[in-house]
């Protein structure tokens, strides 16, 4: 798991010392976010506590401190305890009163979803009436065909991305100026969100939008809380790890069956990324967790599985955030491109924030169904649990949603960012 092997000027090149500083991380913004002291009551009134966990990982990284990008530390979390955290979650998840939400969580996601197709296309059609330079280079690095891979990362996810990088011939410094494009905008997107998630009731209440069925929810939730919760005993929180980290070891075992044998005998799945290990990952633990649900393992969340997860989300939350660079953004060689994004991105939220208000829709799926596509599987969780712990399985189910459909819209939107650049 150590990082040393890779050529980096970090202070910390050790993934042990970078863990271990992470979580003193988490430990200072969980102590001071719980402090009675009224500095941190006032800070914490305006800075959600969950941005903190995020964004203080992000100076670790600006300020060379520990190398976000030569740390294996978001893979570990994304495939270890990320799978280990869903499976918690989903557990104790009411399919029924999940479903009982309605369409609404679907429209917003789908909404979302046209709104970056759309986003690319307008985003560029206004950068290069002000820097016509910007569709000076053609060939494979010409700017549209780095674009596709961010309609298929933002609406899918990497393994879409790599799909549009193939389908439309993206050369290697497009691409990895896209990807710094990515990881810049959607965090910040991701940023936006977690703020607005603090806010979510005073939103909601601007907005009329009808939040009964969402309120119902997690009443139900607290309710089976406060009847069954207890103190977890030794057994209680060995049975949470066993299961947690059974089942994603199985879950392993699945996708690197899955993922090649459908690389090899079915190579035209990779457009719905059934050649990928991760969507059989999550997808595998998804289905598991469901299943338990209807079985009586579904009592240990009276033992306290979700704080478990959330334990876990909150270690993803940090390593997610150690791959921001915040002075990437005062970066002037790529200010048009990162224009390209910010356009795109307001695009994209100014189509959900409509639909929203149409359909008074409740702030939970406009934020969740917006990062089931910008954000996947990784972080669609993260931000639905930050509404509440018992949402969390909604941002999954969506973001399974949106590897199915990744491929054929960013193929479309390729489709439409070609003919604008011509």
């Amino acid at each position: 798991m150590s990082s040393t092997d890779t050529v980096t000027s970090a202070l910390v090149t050790n993934d042990a010392t970078a863990l271990g500083i992470l979580a003193v991380v988490l430990g200072f913004v969980f102590y001071t976010s719980n402090s009675s002291n009224a500095f941190w009551k006032k800070f914490y009134t305006f800075v959600p506590a969950l941005l903190m966990c995020y964004f203080l990982p992000s100076l670790l990284n600006t300020f060379d401190i520990i190398d976000g990008n030569a740390s294996q530390l978001y893979y570990v979390a994304s495939r270890y305890l990320l799978p280990a955290c869903l499976v918690l979650l989903i557990l104790s998840v009411d399919l029924k009163a999940i479903l009982s939400l309605g369409p609404k969580a679907i429209v917003m996601f789908l909404t979302g979803t046209v709104g970056i197709v759309i986003g690319g296309p307008i985003a560029l059609l206004i950068v290069s009436a002000i820097h016509p330079e910007i569709l000076g280079v053609t060939g494979p690095d010409a700017v549209w065909r780095g674009m596709t891979t961010l309609a298929g990362s933002w609406i899918g996810g990497g393994a879409n991305q790599a799909a549009m990088k193939e389908i439309y011939e993206a050369g290697g410094d497009i691409f990895s100026i896209m990807i710094t494009v990515d990881v810049i905008v959607a965090n910040i997107w991701m940023a936006v969100l977690l703020f607005m998630a603090s806010k979510a009731k005073q939103i909601d209440a601007k907005t009329g939008a009808d939040t009964s069925a969402l309120e119902a929810l997690k009443d139900k939730v607290e309710k089976y809380h406060a009847e069954n919760a207890r103190i977890p005993s030794l057994n209680d929180l060995m049975m949470i790890v066993a299961v947690g980290f059974g089942v994603t070891g199985l879950a392993h075992i699945a996708a690197d069956f899955l993922g090649p044998f459908f690389e090899t005998n079915y190579p035209w799945t990779r457009d719905y990324s059934l050649t990928s290990k991760f969507f059989w990952l999550i997808v595998t633990v998804t289905s598991i967790g469901l299943a338990m649900s209807f079985s009586p393992v579904r009592h240990l969340e009276a033992a306290g599985a979700s704080k478990v997860a959330s334990a876990f989300l909150y270690i993803l939350v940090a390593t997610i955030g150690l791959h921001m660079d915040v002075s990437k953004l005062a970066d002037t060689e790529n200010l048009w491109y990162f224009a390209i994004g910010m356009i795109w991105m307001i695009v994209h939220a100014s189509f959900m924030l409509i639909v929203a208000k149409l359909i008074k829709a409740p702030l939970f799926y406009m934020a969740v169904g917006s990062q089931a596509n910008v954000g996947g599987a990784a972080s669609a969780p993260v931000v639905a649990a930050a509404f509440h712990p018992a949402l969390a399985p909604v941002g999954v189910l969506l973001a399974v949603l949106g590897y199915a459909l990744g491929t054929y819209m960013a193929w479309i939107c390729g489709q439409i960012l070609q003919a604008v650049a011509s």
